[in-house]
């Protein structure tokens, strides 16, 4: 098959396009035919050798992607679409004509191949996240780091939920275009935040957390997703299974019902149709939403 590879670490210029072997589905998994797939922090951190999971090469880049079943699993047929995430340290990425993927859900007919294929990862983290705050109708969240491609995925829940959502960010108008009340970006928080706020997500992992508490009034209301100096502060690290919290991924399907019912969408800021280039663009920042590679029509 063909994919995008790298067979050494580094910046983006590792990555190329060249034949793989097939990978199949095995148990508990489907394969599909890549339609789209995205482009995450952890698929970057994983390029440039900075990632603490065994990694084997040429690896292929890409954790979250959307297509059509082509090897069938369990409650997939196939000439489903679905979109999901696969498991990289296993099966290698998703930026290649076929992937396995670990976990997923139908794809809504109306979702366009680039949301599907940018959501899985990111849907779960927030899910993950919000559960952890028991973010419901009613509460007031502030997002620090709201505009990335998670904070975007974060505002969009928490508002499905019924919350009031205040989010930071670079540029505050596309903070501001996801529902959320606008916050500007970085220290002195608590001079910028007027009224309660009943729990805080860090997304960003720029040093925010003494001031998340301050705003909160309680440790265990903040919880961060990028500042491992947490527990330091009394505030819990949202890591997924690897940290001990339970791996449910109930997200995606939750999720897919909410973009039917017209209630939330994954924020899509650039679509390509070369790896290296969306890479290079991950790299620079700031984001507006999630990075997509086109892989097939």
């Amino acid at each position: 098959m063909f994919a995008t590879r790298f067979e050494r670490f580094g910046p983006p210029e590792v990555l190329s396009v060249g034949e793989l072997p097939e990978p199949h589905a095995g148990p508990g998994e489907v394969r599909i035919r890549v339609r789209a797939a995205g482009v995450s922090p952890v698929d970057l951190a994983i390029r440039a050798g900075k990632s603490r999971s065994p990694i084997a090469l040429p690896h292929i880049p890409g954790v979250d992607a959307a297509g059509v079943v082509d090897e069938a699993g369990p409650g997939a047929e196939v000439g489903d679409e679905v979109f999901g995430a696969v498991d990289v340290a296993r099966l290698g990425g998703a930026t290649a004509e076929f992937a396995v993927l670990a976990f997923w859900t139908p794809k809504p007919p109306s979702m366009p191949w680039e949301q599907a294929g940018a959501a899985a990862s990111g849907i779960e983290t927030a899910t993950r996240a919000l559960d952890l705050l028991d973010v419901r109708d009613g509460t007031t969240l502030l997002v620090d780091g709201a505009s990335g491609g998670v904070g975007s995925l974060v505002v969009g829940l928490a508002l499905a939920r019924g919350a009031r959502v205040l989010g930071t960010g670079g540029d505050l108008e596309f903070v501001e275009s996801l529902g959320a009340i606008p916050v500007p970006y970085g220290p002195g928080l608590p001079t910028r935040v007027d009224g309660r706020v009943d729990a805080a997500l860090d997304v960003a992992g720029q040093g925010s957390l003494p001031e998340l508490v301050e705003l909160t009034g309680e440790p265990s209301s903040v919880v961060t997703l990028a500042d491992f100096s947490g527990p330091s502060h009394g505030v819990r690290v949202s890591t997924g299974a690897l940290g001990g919290e339970p791996d449910g991924r109930h997200g995606l399907a939750a999720a897919a019902r909410l973009f039917e019912e017209g209630r939330f969408r994954v924020p899509v800021e650039a679509v390509f149709t070369d790896a290296a280039a969306a890479h290079a663009a991950a790299e620079r920042g700031p984001r507006r939403g999630k990075l997509v590679v086109r892989v097939s029509e």
